[in-house]
């Protein structure tokens, strides 16, 4: 709360002088939050009155600032559903939520892959003092993995870091080989797996136990998986069914899509009302 809203001498141990706080620097300017979604609910509550009254009280203070900046916000939270959760504030996200741009991941970016491979390695070779190449065998064999449709990237520029420096600091005298490659591919793949499995708390997991779990083939955990999130997202059955049925319903005499989506559901066991709770 100090870095954002600022503080007075005296405000708490250890506050020996005061602090203008990241708002008050943003006047007149920009203010970008990353990952706004980590924000407690009073940071919440006390940026939300800043962003709309261009006003807020420092810690330590009954003295209001005034701060007049735009806010660009961040997050990998969905905060829709955070709200849901009473995680954010529904007002905060109303008021923030005015433009929306999503930079897609990775796995969606493949031509990105082979570029930043060579990047990675040069990063590599500054920070250790030592220079690793591929052999051309093995740089073809991890290319093909890594812009495979099926790889999923989950953690973005994280993995595919990670990964390069896994298999650089492995390289017997600085040559990375098919064997190192395959060994990589086999790592990234089980840990890639694990969610699958039950070991990552998804929406699968959430609603289902899990022997019935065990039933699923991957298709049709894939399927329900995303048919759970559009459920949670939406206010009513009925429009729940119309994002998931919006292309198939145009083909259909009748539409009756929060009946064909309360049939599919009870597949699994599952009423909306159990969604709700």
């Amino acid at each position: 709360m100090s870095a954002l809203f600022g503080h007075v001498k005296g405000a708490f141990t250890g506050a020996v002088q005061s602090r203008p706080g990241l708002l008050r620097t943003a006047d007149a300017g920009v203010l970008l939050l990353d990952e706004i979604g980590e924000l407690g609910l009073d940071e919440q509550a006390m940026l939300l009155r800043a962003v709309e009254d261009k006003a807020f009280l420092p810690v330590g203070t009954d003295r209001e600032v005034q701060s007049d900046f735009q806010l660009v916000a961040g997050t990998n939270r969905d905060l829709g559903q955070a709200v849901r959760t009473g995680r954010f504030r529904d007002d905060l996200l109303a008021r923030i939520n005015l433009w929306t741009f999503r930079l897609p991941g990775l796995r969606e970016r493949p031509e990105d892959i082979a570029p930043n491979l060579d990047y990675e390695l040069d990063r590599y070779a500054e920070a250790q003092g030592r220079r690793v190449t591929f052999s051309r065998e093995a740089r073809d064999a991890f290319l093909r993995f890594a812009t495979a449709r099926d790889a999923e990237w989950s953690a973005n520029f994280r993995d595919f870091n990670a990964a390069l420096v896994r298999m650089a600091t492995l390289a017997p005298g600085g040559r990375i080989t098919t064997a190192i490659v395959e060994d990589e591919i086999a790592r990234l793949r089980e840990s890639w797996a694990a969610p699958a499995a039950g070991q990552g708390g998804g929406l699968v997991e959430r609603f289902l136990a899990a022997e019935r779990i065990a039933q699923l083939d991957r298709f049709e955990r894939t399927q329900l998986e995303d048919a759970l999130a559009v459920c949670l997202e939406a206010r009513s059955l009925s429009e729940a069914g119309r994002r998931l049925f919006s292309a198939s319903r145009t083909r259909r005499t009748t539409a009756n899509d929060a009946d064909r989506l309360r049939k599919y559901l009870t597949r699994f066991g599952l009423a909306w009302q159990d969604l709700g709770s």
